[in-house]
């Protein structure tokens, strides 16, 4: 009986420990941006958007060509951090200055808009 508590333990800290590590979608020093819908009129094209944050640098890379994208950093309080406009396929990555909740606007040519919210921490 102490064998089976004893494995159970060590079973339960393991799992813990996985969820906890696996719970940050966080890979190497990269944490993951949900792409979510804000205003879709055509086939939903959130799939063909990646996006990281890791320290104050803003990655997206656009696995399609979607057009000339608009890419939107504001802050949770509204603030325009930057605009850019870029080819797709591509990338670009935007350093942020300070630290705070932002959110990513992408806005396609037929005026899809897809969004995703970040934290950006020292």
């Amino acid at each position: 009986m102490r064998h089976e508590i004893k494995q159970f333990a060590l079973m339960l800290c393991l799992l813990l420990s996985a969820t906890w590590c696996c719970g940050n979608d966080t890979t190497e020093g990269y944490s993951h941006i949900q792409i979510k819908e804000s205003h879709v009129q055509g086939v939903p094209k959130g799939n063909s958007i990646q996006a990281t944050i890791e320290g104050h640098v803003l990655s997206v890379v656009f696995l399609e060509n979607l057009g000339q994208v608009s890419v939107e950093v504001v802050s949770a309080m509204g603030w325009e951090v930057t605009t850019r406009v870029t080819p797709t396929p591509n990338g670009v990555d935007i350093y942020i200055t300070n630290t705070g909740s932002y959110i990513v606007y992408f806005t396609l040519p037929n005026g899809d808009v897809y969004y995703g919210e970040f934290e950006v921490t020292d």
